[in-house]
């Protein structure tokens, strides 16, 4: 059996891969790699619950980054239990194959309480006015015996206004440790640092183009690692989706507001997005929205949204077409133009805004908030000027150099020249040779 490491970079796309700029990364896909589709939409979520299970958000119901929990009322982004994927993820099938196998997982979403042998996510513990950094792991204190080694991780670094390439930096020494202590027979590590010059600068950006290479070096250091430990491992390069350069951003919740369909409540002088009463509401992330919508105004939301410059709106039907029809899906959904995203606001006057919208609060907000890369030095807060955007994704390109990549340094087993991202899982389970 083959040992595996798969490595998950999003924003990495063909027309990146250069044998000068990118020569480690050159260097494991050159003998076997395809150009990837994604599952719509391509989002962190959607896209890595596709690969680690094989199937469409339709089956495994991870729709967005984001779900409308319509018991509660409530949107809920960013949670992270694995229980809800609704279909088995990939350490879930190799131990009814064989309970021997050994996994590991790193900072991939919806992997809190996972079956994997092996997981490292964030899990910061929320107190009164601060909260406590902190990761859940398995097996149990793992993550507090890499601490002693290499110091905690810090969520600044993962993201806000101050992420950076020490988040990635850390997933990799982490990655090594594991490696090291505990030799899992299939390894997936997340390393995040192109998404956030992607987002800030877009994919045509010098800045884009260095932090490519600082991932690069990333990338250089870990298989200098395994040869210097003489570790034998087969490494698989994938990434989840590509960035659209963006200069535009659509407002769908200002849009029902202005036309009495979203209600808001003023609760302490702000206005809150009132999801009993509301008739029409979406559910931004980066270039899609789901709109839910109560029954006897489809027609009505739709010829609205009919009018403004948005790319394209799916129906129930369209939605089963593009095997993104689940019962957490919305009523419709919204795609931006190609240089164009969602942003989640729904006030009119920003002094009606809440306070969490001006802060980095990834679980409060009703939608993705790519703002909250950027610090208002002048207010001392999260920024609500959508100009400061200028990458998005979520809408797949079709033209091959901008869509992701899968390589690996398996050569024997030939990828094809595209490949589905639900046939992923499939293909590592034939790379381990059970």
């Amino acid at each position: 059996m083959k040992k595996i490491i798969v490595l998950d970079i999003p924003g990495l796309v063909g027309a990146n891969i250069d044998k000068n700029k990118t020569k480690n990364i050159s260097k494991i896909i050159e003998n076997n790699h395809s150009v990837l589709i994604p599952t719509f939409p391509a989002v962190t979520c959607s896209a890595q619950s596709s690969i680690l299970t094989g199937t469409y958000p339709s089956e495994h119901g991870i729709i967005a980054n984001g779900y409308y929990d319509k018991t509660y009322k409530e949107i809920h982004f960013w949670d992270q239990p694995s229980k809800l994927v609704k279909k088995p993820q990939i350490w879930d099938v190799l131990k009814e194959k064989n309970s021997k196998i050994k996994t590991a997982v790193l900072f991939w979403q919806n992997t809190l309480f996972a079956k994997s042998d092996i997981v490292i996510t964030p899990k910061p513990l929320h107190l009164e006015n601060n909260f406590l950094m902190w990761c859940y792991s398995k097996p149990e204190n793992f993550y507090e015996e890499i601490v002693k080694e290499i110091g905690e991780f810090d969520l600044k670094w993962y993201w806000g206004p101050f992420a950076s390439i020490e988040s990635s930096k850390w997933i990799i020494n982490a990655t090594k440790i594991t490696i090291k202590n505990h030799n899992p027979d299939l390894l997936f590590t997340y390393i995040p640092h192109l998404d956030y010059a992607g987002q800030k600068y877009g994919p045509e950006s010098i800045e884009f183009q260095n932090s490519l290479s600082e991932v690069d070096e990333l990338i250089g250091n870990l298989i200098d690692f395994l040869q210097s430990e003489k570790i034998e491992y087969e490494i698989i390069i994938l990434s989840e989706y590509g960035f659209n350069q963006v200069d535009n951003s659509i407002s769908p919740n200002i849009i029902l507001n202005e036309n009495s369909l979203l209600q808001t409540r003023k609760i302490g002088g702000k206005e809150y997005i009132d999801f009993e009463l509301s008739k029409a509401f979406a559910m931004c992330d980066h270039q899609i929205a789901h709109v839910f919508i109560k029954p006897g105004f489809e027609k009505t939301v739709t010829e609205i949204f009919e009018k403004q410059p948005i790319g394209e709106i799916f129906n129930k039907d369209k939605q089963k077409e593009l095997h993104i029809d689940n019962e957490r899906s919305g009523d419709i959904i919204l795609t931006s133009e190609k240089n164009s995203w969602f942003n989640y606001h729904w006030w009119r006057d920003e002094k009606n805004a809440p306070d969490f919208t001006f802060s980095v609060d990834i679980h409060r907000k009703p939608g993705f908030d790519p703002l909250e890369l950027f610090f208002d030095m002048k207010t001392k807060k999260i920024s609500h000027d959508t100009s400061l955007i200028h990458g998005s994704h979520g809408i797949i390109d079709n033209e091959n150099s901008k869509l992701p990549i899968i390589g690996t340094t398996i050569s024997e087993k030939k990828l094809p020249e595209k490949l589905d991202m639900v046939e992923i899982m499939p293909r590592i389970l034939d790379f381990l040779e059970l």
